[in-house]
């Protein structure tokens, strides 16, 4: 029975005039399991696409068929395709990685691919960060190439909204180095300053008050390395989590440290953080400028490292944006509204949250 297909989100308007037109096409190897990952439980991913793209999919086995406006169709057709490509590659597949994948494909370009093309030739496919538990492919270009300036740079700033996976990734990239024995250890570091609070004011020992801030990095370690393995890890300091003041005055060599939220950081903060980074270490600084929670009259130390590193030998900034956003798709319109409101109270001059001009 064909489903109903309602809320195209990303049609264009002049699509109306497009004649329909039904692909059909075969995923090899028939391999239900991979399949069945395809097509997520109760097809809840062909759903998602077909909600996104305005088409009806139908499929019996490995056998597919879209319905919808040619361009749409071979959009479709080309996308699932590729998605495919990624469960045989062991790349789970979840609404937000589907989300991500039409995020970062260009439809149009998608429309006039062959629907049985493989991706296989483009080298941003190549990159794949391997884990425990899971394999991690950056989408988009600024992810890749974030991915791989860290691995190729000594520090390395993410800058850029919410959502983007600038911590997802620094910390998947401190993993895959933890595992092939590149580093002895990980570092997770935040500044203790959120929303207005202190360290002081909140209860418990160090451990307890620090916890909470660092929690997004704790959820991204669990998932990539197991419960069990992050708690012994923490146990035998191969991971170490603490607050940025706890920096001043050690040297870290053959190590893989990861500051959080660095917009929170000041100008002095940041000196110091840069100035402990050791022999065989990398470090990665991620936060959002549009984000800082210091004190009134206090600026920003990542705002300032990004105009005094800018060019820097061996020091790489990746500037995400609102296209960016990896979350929920409502996400990047909260983003993209936030900055056209704080836009027009500034008389057309937002927070900056990009490169330099």
């Amino acid at each position: 029975m064909q489903r109903a297909v309602t809320d195209p989100l990303d049609t264009d308007s002049e699509s109306e005039s497009e004649p329909a037109t039904q692909l059909s096409f075969t995923l090899e190897p028939n391999d239900t399991r991979h399949l069945a990952m395809l097509c997520g439980q109760l097809d809840g991913h062909l759903r998602q696409i077909e909600r996104r793209l305005g088409v009806v999919i139908r499929n019996r086995s490995n056998h597919f068929t879209v319905d919808g406006q040619a361009p749409a169709a071979n959009a479709a057709a080309t996308l699932l395709n590729a998605l495919y490509l990624d469960v045989q590659r062991g790349i789970g597949l979840s609404p937000e990685t589907i989300h991500l994948h039409m995020q970062q494909a260009d439809l149009e370009t998608l429309a006039v691919r062959a629907p049985g093309a493989s991706d296989d030739e483009d080298p941003a496919n190549s990159v794949v960060i391997r884990t425990k538990r899971s394999n991690i492919r950056p989408r988009g270009r600024n992810q890749i190439d974030y991915v791989k300036a860290i691995d190729k740079h000594d520090i390395n700033f993410g800058i850029g909204p919410a959502g983007t996976g600038k911590t997802y990734l620094a910390v998947a990239c401190a993993v895959q180095a933890l595992m092939d024995e590149e580093v002895r250890r990980i570092l997770l570091v935040r500044p203790a300053v959120e929303a207005g609070e202190r360290l002081g004011f909140l209860p418990g020992d160090l451990s307890q008050k620090v916890d909470p801030y660092l929690r997004p990095l704790y959820d991204a370690l669990y998932e990539m390395l197991g419960f069990e393995t992050v708690t012994k890890f923490i146990e035998r300091n191969i991971i170490e989590v603490a607050p940025l003041a706890f920096m001043r005055g050690r040297t870290l060599n053959n190590a893989f440290i990861i500051l959080d939220e660095a917009q929170n950081t000041t100008r002095e903060q940041m000196k110091m953080f840069l100035t402990r980074i050791g022999f065989g270490s990398t470090a990665v600084i991620t936060g959002d400028a549009t984000q800082i929670d210091l004190p009134r009259g206090q600026h920003s130390g990542l705002t300032h490292a990004s105009q005094v590193l800018e060019n820097v030998e061996g020091i790489t900034f990746t500037w995400f944006a609102n296209k960016d956003v990896v979350r929920h798709p409502l996400v990047q319109r909260v983003v993209a509204a936030y900055d056209e409101h704080e836009s027009k109270m500034t008389g057309g001059a937002p927070k900056r949250n990009g490169p330099p001009e």
